[in-house]
């Protein structure tokens, strides 16, 4: 595996077997898609399905979710800063 890993110039894993913050960040990401979208209704097409979780994303969790390199504010939060300091400095 490290051979095909090298061979495709990539790098795996950096984490331990059974390390409990491996896959926190994600499997609470999943959680909450699959409580706010996918157990909502019955899908009649993978497409509805795919633009309501794109929706989902676009519009709730990445408006909501605070942000590490926003310095831990949610998006609307920081555009709300952002746009009253610009309109300060003109």
């Amino acid at each position: 595996m490290l051979r095909e890993l090298r061979r495709h110039d990539l790098v795996g894993s950096m984490g331990q077997v059974a390390s409990a913050g491996d896959n926190a960040a994600m499997e609470s990401f999943f959680a909450l898609l699959q409580k706010n979208v996918l157990n909502r209704r019955r899908w009649a097409t993978r497409h509805d399905l795919r633009i309501a979780i794109i929706t989902w994303i676009e519009r709730t969790y990445h408006r909501r979710r605070r942000q590490p390199r926003l310095g831990r504010l949610t998006p609307v939060e920081f555009e709300a800063i952002m746009t009253t300091q610009v309109a300060l400095a003109a």
